[in-house]
Order: C-alpha cells, then structure tokens, then sequence
C-alpha cells in the first residue's frame, strides 16, 4: 500500500517497522460533547485503513485516545454541577456508540490522558532535564529553539512562524512559540508534581500514550484531520525529536475538513451537524458511503443533493445483493463460493494508490454490473453469481457497508413460485397481490 505522507509531501510505500504487523495511532476527541461528523471522518477514515490492510493479510494494531482533562471539560462540568469523569464517561460512550453506528471497528487501545497521569509528568522533566523545557513560576513550557528542526512536518520555518505569530500577552514565556506542557491551575481536577498542583498540556498527552502503549519510540502511521497538522502534530515530533531523536512516525497522515453547504463547519455560525443525529436520520451505512465517497485527503461538502446521491447508489447496490441472495436461495445453491479474483484485485488495487476509496467505490459498481447481467437470464450460473455477491459482500465489509442479507423461507418459495405461475397464466391481479408481498420481505 502507497500513503501520502504529510512528512515528506509524498506518496510512499507503507513498509511496517515489524513486518506482517502495522502500528497505527490516530488522534482522538476531547470529550466534552458529542462528536459531530468532522469528528466522524477519522472515525470511517482510519477504519478503512485499517480493514484494507487486515484484507491482505497484515495485523494491524490501532490506538486512538480519549483526551480527558482539558478547560473545555472542566467548564462543563461547572456549568452541570457534576464530576469532570461524569463528562468525560458520557462523551466516551457516546463516541463508542457513534463508531459501532459507522460500523467501525473498536480501536485496540483507547488510552486515557488521566490514566496515563505518571508518565506525562515524567516525560515533562525529562525535557526540563534536557534543557528543552523550563519553568516559569507553577508553568512549564516547551523550547521550541531546542528542536533545529521545528516547523518540519508544517514545512514553515521558525522565521515565518515567528512573524506571522499572534501577539502573546503571556511574557512569561522566552519565544511566542514555546507551548504549555504544564498548567498551574487551582480550578478542576489537578494533580501534583514537583513545579506546581495543575494539568498538563495537550501537545504532550499524545507523544505519551503512543510510547506508552507500543513501548517503542517509533510507529507505522499516526493519524488524525488536516486541523491537528499545525500545531499539535508539528509540537508531537519536537518532543519526539528531543527525547527519542525521531519523529515519531514514518508516515503522517491526514484527512480533509467537512464542509456543510460550501461552509465550513463551525459553532461559531451554527452549522454544525452532530454525527448521532445524521446517523438517525440517514442510517449508518449512508453516512458512512458519504464519507468515503470522496478521498480522504480532499474536503468534503455536505448538501441535499450529497444525501440523495447517496441514498440512490446504495439503493442500487442493495437491490443487486439481495436479489443474488433470493436467487441462490430458490436454485437451492450452495452457501460458499470463491472470490471473483479480477474484480477483489481490481478494489485492492484501488485502496493501494493512496486509499483511492472513490476508484474502490467504482469496482463495486462495474461488479454490480456484472451480477445484474448474471440475474437477468433464465437459467442463472449459480456459481457465477455466488462468486461476485461473495465478492461484493467482502468488498462491502472493508467499506463498512453492512446489508442484511435476505433470508428466503420454504413459504416464501413456495410463494415465489406462484407469484412465477400467475405471471405465466396472465393472472396480473393475483400476480400483483404475490408481487407486493414479496417485495415488502425484500424478495422482490
């Protein structure tokens, strides 16, 4: 598989650290509210990835934390009256629920900020001790002039980042650059270390729990959305640069934004539009095939019309696949057939060249067309049939497109054959009363 990677703003061939294995970490959401469907793109994205890679063998290890402790959960949890766990055991459910909606697989790790307290405190003096973080009263600050390199994975040098740097009313620090690893704070939940009773900073948490669950300071893939890019990733490899002199993952890789009406998604403007209430709406799979209709590196507009097309394309796939599941059915077939290799080939090769999910995407379709040729003879080839709905059924999976398949009862049968005869005979009345049953369980 070939991946952009952000670092080297080229596509490049994933070849795992530990071979047949893939270490992949994808940023996670600060839990204070329910993720809207920003948050759902790295949700769909990154399972792709991941199903993609397991469809050819490899054993993927995925890692996507729950950031716990921040202001934002902290002020509501003030505004609630409640515990900041309450907060957070709230939101992390609601995420759980919104990926098992998508049909996303449960990562393998979901590691928490606050359970990982200890060894982001320790991380923090170990860059003190290194001369690449300081002290100022109860805060600690990271010295973005210890890393020569700063600005790598943004590609913006620090001089351009230093003119173009916001006015900063906090003179404590020594370069407008230099980022918070710790917080002194009397307001929230806190915890003691040695320069003061606070919190840590964001851009430290995540350099923390990938060490601390893969144990090894370097990883396949760290991932997450195109809005994490600069700052937080950039201030992830300088910290990774100074303590384990790598940048903490070969390749970076990042997903578009989500646009609503040609705008972009803001609470400032009110439109955004919370993943759980889309899902009801819409149902997970077409939230889902909205998502990966478009590559994942290039953004994302949500309209009527997105919707609607949407709808309309899995309409046509889902009639195609339930009606190989009847037929297969009434011909008494077998239940396993082998995979289609040209067409399996033809998606792989697709979700290879840079998680091409819209070529992808296409294959289905000209399989599709395939199976309705195949349906629409007399005497159909069952094992030609069995073979592309096998084919399509595991293209689906890695797609996360999940259809119920139809079941075809003796009664149903026996129905069906009928609903054949009445045709037959020109009996359009009594035909029409077997059709419109039939077609109610799916069969039709």
């Amino acid at each position: 598989m070939k991946l952009y990677n952000s670092y080297s703003q080229k596509v490049e061939e994933l070849k795992p650290i530990e071979p047949g294995k893939v270490s992949m970490y994808v940023c996670g959401p600060t839990v204070y509210n329910y993720p809207h469907v920003g948050n759902a793109r790295p949700i769909v994205v990154f399972d792709t990835l991941k199903k993609a890679l397991e469809a050819q063998g490899l054993e993927v290890t995925y890692v996507s934390n729950y950031t716990d402790v921040d202001d934002k959960i902290i002020n509501t949890a003030i505004e609630q009256n409640v515990s900041e766990k309450e907060i957070t055991d709230k939101y992390i459910k609601a995420y759980a629920q919104t990926r098992a909606d998508l049909h996303a697989d449960q990562p393998n790790v979901t590691p928490r900020v606050t359970e990982t307290m200890d060894q982001v405190i320790a991380f923090i003096q170990k860059l003190i001790d290194l001369g690449a973080a300081y002290q100022v009263g109860g805060d600690v600050y990271f010295r973005v002039n210890a890393d020569q390199a700063y600005g790598e994975l943004s590609h913006q040098n620090m001089e351009d980042l230093m003119v173009g740097a916001r006015i900063d009313e906090n003179t404590k620090k020594e370069n407008p650059l230099d980022f918070t690893l710790w917080k002194a704070t009397d307001k929230g939940i806190q915890w003691d270390t040695p320069w003061s009773k606070g919190r840590p900073g964001w851009h430290t948490e995540c350099v923390v729990m990938i060490q601390d669950v893969f144990k090894k300071p370097l990883i396949d893939i760290h991932g997450g959305g195109l809005d994490l890019k600069f700052p937080h990733h950039e201030n992830e490899i300088a910290q990774c640069e100074i303590v384990n002199h790598t940048h903490l993952a070969n390749l970076w890789i990042h997903n578009g934004m989500i646009n609503i009406d040609n705008k972009k998604m803001s609470k400032s403007i009110g439109n955004v539009r919370w993943a759980k209430d889309l899902i009801a709406q819409f149902g997970g799979n077409e939230i889902r095939w909205i998502l990966i209709s478009t590559h994942y590196r290039a953004p994302l507009n949500l309209n009527e019309e997105t919707f609607q097309q949407a709808e309309k394309e899995l309409t046509r796939i889902q009639t195609a696949y339930n009606q190989a599941c009847v037929k297969l059915q009434m011909a008494d077939a077998q239940d396993s057939y082998t995979v289609n290799e040209e067409s399996w080939n033809a998606f792989i090769a697709a979700l290879n060249d840079d998680l091409n999910t819209p070529n992808a995407i296409s294959t289905i379709f000209e399989l599709m067309k395939q199976l309705n040729q195949a349906l629409r003879k007399r005497d159909i080839d069952t094992d030609l049939v069995g073979s592309l709905k096998t084919t399509m059924e595991k293209m689906l999976y890695v797609l996360g497109i999940e259809f119920e398949p139809v079941v075809v009862s003796s009664e149903d049968k026996e129905m069906y054959k009928k609903w054949r005869e009445a045709v037959k005979e020109k009996n359009f009345d009594v035909a029409d009363q077997y059709r419109h049953t039939l077609q109610e369980k799916g069969i039709l």
